[in-house]
């Protein structure tokens, strides 16, 4: 499965094993109707180990996106030796190309019903500023790299970090949300492209 974690399809410990199953009850049962039971049915292992180590889904569920968020640069596929220009295509490619159906696309919507907790639960919302202060780091590191390789234009990277993260994140929020016609991720891609090669890309 293309953009897919090791962990789903191969396991390499228990911890592992219970991420799997996470994931694989969260694609199938979505967050209102996920519960432990449910988790352990995709667990191979005892269900007590479940119970052993977390109190309620909630719990599995934070420290679920926490692993995510340490792992998730297996999920964009990226040549090592690639450029700034290059990685930032992949990231966009990634979001806005790939398939949306299936187990993808049900994923996709369970991580926008987890989002929705951080209105009200603290927990989640103290996840979710983290995992947006992460990205929004991660991607001014990748425009200032992209500026020292003379292929970004001189810009604020902190300004572009936050712009990029937040097409990014409405783009998943729409697609998981509302039906859309098949060519929309073409569209939208077209559209940002044209808006790179305005403010970002030197060529």
């Amino acid at each position: 499965m293309d953009g897919v974690p090791a962990f789903v399809t191969d396991p390499a410990d228990t911890r592992e094993a219970i991420m799997q199953a996470t994931y694989l009850a969260l694609c199938e049962h979505g967050y209102a109707d996920l519960t432990i039971q449910r988790i352990g049915d995709e667990f191979e292992k005892s269900k007590s180990l479940l119970y052993h180590h977390y109190e309620g889904k909630d719990e599995l569920l934070l420290d679920f996106l926490e692993f995510m968020l340490d792992r998730f640069e297996e999920t964009v596929p990226v040549d090592e030796d690639a450029g700034a220009d290059a990685v930032l295509d992949a990231m966009l490619d990634h979001v806005l190309l790939a398939p949306h159906d299936g187990e993808r696309g049900d994923f996709f919507a369970a991580l926008v019903e987890l989002r929705a907790q951080s209105a009200h639960d603290p927990a989640y919302r103290d996840h979710f500023s983290r995992s947006d202060r992460f990205f929004q780091k991660r991607l001014a590191e990748l425009v200032r790299a992209g500026m020292d390789e003379g292929v970004f234009r001189e810009v604020d990277p902190e300004a572009t970090a936050l712009f990029l993260q937040a097409f990014v994140g409405s783009t998943m929020f729409m697609r998981a949300t509302s039906d859309q016609d098949e060519d929309v991720g073409r569209t939208l891609r077209d559209e940002f492209d044209a808006y790179l090669r305005c403010r970002l890309f030197v060529d």
